[in-house]
């Protein structure tokens, strides 16, 4: 059957559903095509179960940690079928919400269904053909599967199928030492797994300047995870009834032996079944799809948004592409994508924050840059709280004054942040902050002290 619409919206991840729903309201028809569940990787198999379960990994660390605080916890242990079941009713009333806030939008029409293109304004879903003279792509991406050896004969696990787990692991090995494998091995140490991090890289998170992967390190080694990194050929072996994840390190033992091994090595965008060469659009070598700084493809009135098109890998750059094409299109506003300041957390505990450049980043830009830089040892807060992980760190231009970059890393660093953040996107020079009055006792209040320490960067 075939159906003609304003617009089509393909996924239901976070810029799909406000934008179908943006359109709607302004009066316009729109379909929105889902082919698995609503609200994407975030509120699915993203930031929605994984943050509900680090939840639970925190309660059961501080209960073991009680007597430090002169609290008698006693024997501390994790129900994983209890700890699943709380993931999946946050998940579900989340995704609850969504689809009920969808079909309560006039003029908007829900499709299950995979969608591929037949031509540049059309859309074949099952049975249904669809078409509109604007398609918005927000199809997201998925764990990618490494060609290694072993991949087709050992069984792994995602960052998506490791949720479904209702038994602990007696030990995780983590390939990956990224974000979403940092935040997963901590976790289940924190459940009871024996855990080992296996990195092909000479430090984890390796987009984070040096000190804050020291800082991860030391961390992870002080909650008894083992990390192997300079792992130069990673391969899978079965051997009995555990595996074995290949490394040949520099040192130690040639194999790190697990009961479970999760792959968490990036991701791939879902663009491979959109049949995208029948409407003209171009992707990259790695199958992103090709956009300008409005988002728009190469094809007249086609928009790629979110994970697909490469130009961030968060729900909150998602959503900013929605934001950024909607206002446009209908705000009569001009907004691109370089309006927008990177941006991310890495959420293992304390959490990592950052905006802006990296230190190593200004160092290579060759400009003058003043550095400012606390321990989380001499912030009282984190001391009151027994977290003294970490460290706050900004970056100014020395001639400027502008804010280049800050990490914040320690607890309630990725709240803490976003005065930073503001200020740069207000333009303001660090003075700013320097005479800001902030609440003690307090993380962010320790801010204006560190812009207000400023030093030439030292010399590495």
């Amino acid at each position: 059957m075939k159906h003609t619409f304003d617009s089509i919206v393909v996924g239901a991840g976070q810029a799909g559903p406000s934008l179908a729903v943006r359109l709607a309201n302004a009066g316009r028809k729109v379909a929105l095509v889902e082919r698995k569940l609503l609200g994407g990787t975030c509120v699915n198999s993203g930031c929605t179960p994984t943050k509900a379960m680090v939840a639970s990994a925190h309660a059961a660390h501080l209960a073991r940690r009680g007597s430090d605080f002169g609290v008698g916890a006693g024997p501390v242990s994790v129900n994983m079928r209890a700890v699943k079941a709380r993931k999946d009713a946050v998940v579900l009333q989340s995704r609850t919400s969504l689809e009920k806030w969808l079909r309560g939008t006039a003029n908007c029409t829900l499709f299950a269904g995979t969608a591929a293109f037949e031509g540049s304004h059309s859309l074949r879903v099952g049975d249904d053909v669809l078409e509109a003279r604007q398609i918005f792509l927000n199809v997201g991406a998925r764990p990618a599967v490494p060609n290694m050896g072993g991949v087709d004969t050992v069984p792994f696990l995602t960052s998506t199928t490791i949720l479904d787990l209702d038994d602990l692991p007696p030990h995780l090995v983590v390939v990956g030492g990224g974000y979403v494998g940092l935040e997963f091995a901590q976790m289940f140490r924190r459940f009871g797994s024996a855990v080992t991090v296996v990195d092909r890289k000479g430090r984890l998170a390796a987009q984070e300047d040096a000190d804050a992967s020291a800082v991860i390190l030391e961390i992870f080694n002080a909650e008894g995870i083992e990390v192997r990194t300079n792992a130069t050929c990673i391969h899978l072996e079965q051997r009995g009834s555990e595996v074995a994840v290949g490394l040949e390190c520099d040192e130690g033992a040639k194999h790190a032996f697990g009961s479970h091994v999760l792959l968490a090595v990036g991701r791939v965008p879902n663009t491979d079944d959109l049949n995208l060469a029948a409407a003209g659009v171009e992707t990259d070598e790695r199958g992103f799809i090709s956009v300008d700084h409005a988002l728009r493809t190469n094809v007249p009135d086609i928009f790629a948004l979110g994970d697909c098109n490469g130009c961030g890998a968060f729900t909150h750059t998602s959503y900013n592409d929605y934001e950024i094409v909607a206002a446009n299109l209908l705000d009569g506003e001009s907004r691109r994508l370089t309006d927008r300041i990177p941006v991310h957390a890495l959420f293992i505990d304390p959490p990592l924050a950052h905006i802006g450049m990296t230190e190593a980043e200004v160092r290579h830009s060759g400009r003058p840059v003043l550095q400012g830089m606390r321990p989380m040892t001499r912030v009282n807060r984190a001391i009151e709280k027994g977290e003294t992980y970490g460290f706050i760190k900004v970056q100014v231009d020395a001639e400027t004054h502008r804010i280049l970059g800050a990490t914040v890393f320690g607890t309630g660093a990725d709240e803490a942040i976003h005065c930073i953040l503001t200020a740069m996107y207000a333009r303001q020079p660090a003075s700013l902050l320097t005479r800001s009055m902030h609440i003690h006792p307090t993380l962010a209040e320790l801010i204006p002290t560190v812009f207000g320490e400023l030093k030439p960067l030292p010399v590495e």
